[in-house]
């Protein structure tokens, strides 16, 4: 009887297991076609890529899972009129302070406007600090002029104002960097 049991309950164990870690997988969904876009309608401050005619990008609808430390890539993003974010945030139509600390999330993070005006912590070079989620890094769609003619964003992308790197210690021509974050309490 033992074995019987042992042998029953020790694959399904490992199929629950497995399971629970496809779960927590984030795969993408699909890929678009970049084209070049119009002249001047692709804003590149703060070093922002531009699509390329011919060149695939890489879509997804969810980012890694979230924990107590959850790993991302830090990005600069302008969220002032005529910045390279585009247009007025999604959380409340308006544009925001680069002085301010704010960020938009990759899709999957941004969960559906459920972290909208809502506070995250960002660790990083050896400091933190508290931002305001005020936007969407869109990371179904892109290269249109929706999204100022820019890629997808990838699926771990906080892109952050300058406000974010100066706490942080960073100089803003450093492009990216790896950071931990969180949600506040």
């Amino acid at each position: 009887m033992k074995k019987q049991v042992c042998s029953t309950v020790f694959p399904l164990l490992c199929i629950l297991l497995f399971l629970s870690a496809e779960a927590q997988t984030c795969r993408p969904i699909g890929r678009i076609q970049g084209e070049n876009p119009p002249p001047g309608q692709c804003n590149t401050e703060n070093d922002s890529d531009c699509c390329k005619d011919g060149k695939w990008y890489t879509t997804y609808k969810c980012s890694p899972p979230v924990s107590s430390q959850t790993k991302a890539t830090l990005t600069l993003n302008s969220f002032e009129p005529g910045g390279d974010g585009g247009a007025p945030s999604e959380c409340d139509n308006q544009y925001h302070s680069d002085d301010d600390p704010v960020v938009a999330l990759s899709t999957g993070w941004f969960n559906h406007r459920e972290r909208c005006l809502k506070y995250i912590n960002i660790h990083g070079n050896g400091k933190s600090v508290r931002a305001k989620v005020v936007d969407e890094c869109d990371s179904t769609m892109g290269c249109d002029s929706d999204h100022d003619y820019q890629p997808p964003c990838r699926n771990n992308i906080v892109d952050a104002s300058k406000a974010v790197w100066k706490a942080l210690g960073v100089p803003e021509n450093k492009g990216e960097m790896d950071i931990y974050w969180s949600d506040t309490d």
